[in-house]
């Protein structure tokens, strides 16, 4: 399979890298900042001139908000669970485990990448700050914001549904990735391109290695033969 996926493994990563590159080397990052800039005045402009915007913003980044990703990626997973015997449902947790570890793993690596940058809120002067304007406790800074985590996290999900389930799964999951990652970038806490180039481009490099490559398999396999609990694989 290896052999196969190369060009496109190769591929994701002259991609991926160009990607950061393009973000990385211009003076002020070039025509991102504009593009960042505009994406985050135009939402910062309407938090003092719409109260349920405000509000509605100021409770989407609220951390136990984050649970509500959770549930999302966990009600479609779980779908997919029902639908196997009793073998395939504890292979599909391994799954999740390895698909945890990875986002570890690719999380650890994006943030050695020599990056440091703080969200908008903290770069710009005279703007609105949702915790406050609200007193609701809230994530709307961050001291260094590239890549974004929780963009990544979801964008690496995204990528195992597409993997190990089918074309509509990654839809949903898309989906979720961008309904769940928008909150961050409406209430300043991360840029634009913290997730669309940040996220993006480690995942972009690191899951084609990971997911078109047997290594992905061959870790799950030797979990699921290991890990302990009834309805191991019998096989070698």
């Amino acid at each position: 399979m290896t052999r196969r996926n190369l060009p496109l493994i190769l591929l994701l990563n002259i991609l991926g890298i160009a990607l950061f590159l393009s973000w990385y080397l211009p003076a002020d990052h070039g025509y991102w900042f504009k593009v960042d800039s505009a994406i985050f005045f135009y939402f910062n402009q309407h938090l003092a001139t719409d109260h349920w915007f405000l509000h509605l913003v100021a409770v989407t980044n609220n951390r136990a908000f984050d649970g509500i990703s959770l549930i999302a990626m966990g009600l479609l997973y779980f779908y997919f669970y029902l639908k196997q015997d009793s073998f395939g449902r504890r292979r599909l947790i391994v799954t999740g485990v390895v698909m945890l570890l990875t986002a570890v793993v690719l999380n650890q690596l994006g943030h050695m990448l020599p990056v440091k940058h703080p969200s908008p809120t903290l770069t710009f002067d005279n703007i609105n700050r949702v915790s406050q304007l609200t007193g609701i406790p809230t994530k709307d800074a961050s001291s260094d914001s590239f890549p974004g985590d929780h963009g990544m996290m979801l964008i690496i999900f995204s990528c195992f549904m597409l993997r190990y389930f089918n074309r509509t799964a990654f839809a949903i999951a898309l989906l979720i990735t961008v309904v769940f990652s928008l909150p961050r970038v409406m209430i300043g806490a991360h840029w634009f391109t913290d997730i669309a180039v940040g996220s993006l481009s480690v995942v972009l490099v690191g899951a084609s290695w990971c997911l078109m490559t047997p290594a992905s398999d061959i870790a799950i396999h030797w979990l699921n033969r290991r890990l302990p609990g009834p309805y191991r694989p019998t096989q070698p």
